[in-house]
């Protein structure tokens, strides 16, 4: 057939075959220079070489459906560019994410109007010149060398249909094969990376579509009774507070602290300078993290996907995972009933607020925070003065972020929940002059290098708003929650990361990529004394119910599927989104099996029939459980089923965030005297001078002279002691 194909428009097939040869190969040498697909020996190396072949001839055959020459050519050309176009957003999604764009991510797009095109620019490579350079020759053979002339003979309609029917042939000899080496493929747990091994990246795409429409009809097809199962999971699942924390920190405002791409291998970390003086990277957060008034968690891991710093903020918020494709926040949050904290607080007189120095539409928080009953959310549009100088491509600066948010914190009615999302230690690191402060290490990454720069800088704002917080007289009487969203190296660049952290980079492996999930998670509550490390094993599902048990509220009857993590109740199994699962004694990854405390290789077949096996699938399965009930109850929006005693439903109508700093003042107002705010309590005199930053684009720090430094420094004292002297009458 494929003779008589080129027999009767010669031209035009051997065009299109060109065009399949050229995009075959292209994505052969992506799939070598750019993912990481874990392939293992010649088998697997035919596969990923024959895999993109049969999406290729579907996609670019459309054209050969077209009998006018003219238009065939021409839908060839727009359909390689789009096939290219996918295949290059992989290409740089992966290089940060170590991941692949799913169609969630995609439709959410248009939801990150913050900017990310610095975060873009910055991951272009030289090379990619190879994956665009094939589509400009089409180009130029088709503007060149295509004649066309009214004798030519119109593309017979069964030839595409014979091109297309070889096609499915190809595919399904592909995927039979790929079933030999991994059977069940397409049915086991979703793994975008196999589906790409294996099938390719076209064929992932198209079955991630799939899945993603079977989950949207779960919404519209789900009822209350699907909450029983729920309930009876939550009722087994549940860990009682232990009855030494519960409580501790009752009535007390509660600020969280989000800090963006850090992580737990920071704390307490030293880098050796030029004259040998030893430096540490975080000297105020290994001050909390070491105090007696800390409980601190060392193996405590991020469980976000590609929701990233949203799925963070779903997961402390809600106890709840994120979306196994794209964003729960731009997907979801808006439409869902949640059972989120500042929501369950409302009842013991909290008032509620999110600080971010970004615009409200990025991840779609201008929405959510509305479903979850925040008061109030500041962000760049309403709240902050921003400009070239004090901002970075995802928004202020953190000094200046703190500094600006203050006026507003001392406003707010007490006890209040606050949130405060920081910014600047943020891909792609980028090396500031004015702020830059640690300029070791110096590796061949100056991605790895600009990430310990911006991250000292991140440690430097967060002392000096504990700083204002002492002076102003708020430090005592709330509980501090930090914690890191996810990792800010990514798996590419953690060979060169190992050295700097006592690793062997010639041993690094998967393991050691999953032990980089650990993130900072501490709750530091001033004059409690009992504080310690606790090498627990948790996650950030488990936030809210040891946050709140430690406010002395019982979690028994919320939707949370994480446990507190200072009950003696509490189970240490971690499952991360991807169904990594993590106990004190085993790593569980796909089919291999670590011992966690040492990396050693305990199996590399789950399909044995042994004691150990057995017992590492029954912590696989207690993983998989917890992340299935979350997804139930996210995309079937449960919770409109369900409402426990003493909670309300956020009013999504009651809340705009158009111009919260004035909604805040008109609340202030409306409170009068007997407000409870810092403000009102300091006599209608503001604290905000008492905030002190060296951040250089800080208006008092560009011009002033050694005289009037002196000068602000006598005036601030003195609001100092006045404001510590009403303190001390309030208290």
């Amino acid at each position: 057939m494929l003779q008589k194909i080129k027999e009767t428009n010669p031209k035009r097939y051997g065009f299109f075959l060109i065009a399949v040869i050229l995009f075959w190969l292209k994505t052969y040498l992506s799939y070598q220079l750019e993912f990481s697909l874990g392939v293992d020996g010649f088998y697997q190396q035919i596969l990923l070489f024959i895999n993109p072949l049969a999406s290729t001839i579907i996609i670019l055959g459309i054209s050969l459906w077209f009998s006018d020459a003219k238009k065939g050519y021409r839908a060839l050309l727009v359909t390689y560019f789009l096939n290219t176009l996918l295949l290059f957003a992989n290409i740089l999604y992966y290089r940060e994410f170590t991941d692949f764009i799913t169609i969630k991510t995609i439709l959410s797009s248009f939801s990150l109007s913050g900017g990310i095109g610095a975060s873009a620019l910055s991951m272009l490579n030289l090379r990619d010149v190879l994956y665009w350079i094939d589509l400009f020759f089409l180009a130029w053979l088709y503007k060149k060398k295509i004649k066309f002339s009214s004798q030519e003979q119109p593309f017979k309609k069964r030839y595409a249909l014979g091109t297309l029917i070889a096609a499915v042939a190809i595919f399904f000899g592909n995927l039979s094969l790929a079933e030999i080496d991994r059977p069940q493929l397409l049915t086991r747990t979703f793994d975008r990376n196999y589906i790409v091994k294996y099938l390719g990246i076209n064929v992932y795409t198209v079955y991630d579509g799939v899945k993603t429409a079977q989950a949207n009809s779960v919404r519209a097809s789900a009822d209350s009774s699907d909450m029983a199962p729920v309930l009876d999971y939550l009722e087994e699942h549940h860990a009682d507070p232990n009855e030494t924390y519960f409580g501790q920190a009752e009535g007390r405002n509660v600020v969280f602290i989000h800090l963006e791409s850090m992580q737990q291998f920071l704390m307490n970390l030293s880098l050796i300078e030029e004259d040998g003086v030893q430096r540490e990277v975080t000297p105020f957060l290994n001050s909390l993290y070491n105090s007696s008034d800390s409980y601190s968690f060392s193996n405590f891991f991020h469980q976000t996907s590609q929701g990233k710093t949203s799925d963070a903020e779903l997961l402390v918020d809600n106890s709840l995972f994120g979306l196994p494709q794209g964003s729960a926040f731009t997907q979801l949050g808006a439409e869902n009933i949640l059972h989120s904290g500042p929501q369950l607080l409302k009842s013991k007189g909290y008032t509620s607020a999110v600080f971010h120095g970004n615009v409200g539409s990025f991840w779609n928080r201008d929405n959510v925070y509305k479903s979850m009953g925040y008061d109030y959310f500041f962000s760049s549009e309403t709240s902050y003065t921003l400009n070239e100088e004090n901002s970075l491509e995802y928004g202020l600066k953190d000094k200046l972020f703190f500094q600006e948010s203050v006026q507003y914190l001392e406003k707010m009615e007490q006890p209040f929940y606050s949130k405060f999302i920081t910014v600047t230690n943020h891909f792609p690191f980028p090396e500031d002059e004015l702020n830059t402060v640690f300029d070791i290490p110096d590796t061949t990454d100056q991605t790895i290098n600009g990430f310990f720069n911006t991250v000292h800088y991140a440690d430097q704002a967060l002392e000096e708003f504990f700083q204002y917080m002492k002076d102003a007289g708020l430090y005592e009487n709330t509980m501090f929650v930090l914690y890191g969203d996810h990792y800010g190296i990514s798996n590419s660049r953690n060979r060169t990361l190992a050295p700097l952290i006592g690793k062997n980079p010639n041993q690094w492996n998967d393991y050691e990529n999953t032990m980089l999930q650990r993130v900072p998670f501490i709750i530091h509550a001033p004059g409690i004394g009992t504080g310690k490390i606790d090498d627990t094993y948790g996650g950030q599902v488990d936030v809210l119910p040891t946050v709140l048990h430690l406010l002395g509220v019982e979690t028994d009857s919320y939707v949370q599927v994480g446990q507190d993590l200072l009950s003696d109740e509490h189970d240490e199994t971690v499952v991360l989104r991807n169904g990594t699962v993590i106990t004190p004694e085993y790593t569980i990854l796909d089919n291999f099996v670590y011992d966690t405390d040492s990396g050693r290789i305990l199996t590399a077949d789950l399909d044995a029939d042994t004691d150990l096996t057995k017992e590492v699938l029954a912590l696989k399965e207690t993983g998989q459980v917890q992340l299935n009930m979350s997804d139930q109850i996210i995309n079937g929006d449960l919770l409109r089923f369900y409402s426990p005693a003493n909670f309300t439903p956020a009013d999504k109508e009651s809340h705009s965030y158009l111009n919260s700093p004035a909604k805040l003042q008109e609340d202030f107002e409306a409170a009068g005297a007997d407000g409870s705010s810092l403000l009102n309590k300091n006599n209608g005199e503001s604290t905000v001078p008492l905030y002190q930053t060296d951040a250089p684009e800080f208006p008092g720090n560009q011009t002033e002279s050694v005289e009037s430094e002196e000068e602000d420094s006598e005036e601030v004292n003195e609001t100092l002691d006045e404001t510590n002297n009403n303190q001390e009458q309030i208290q």
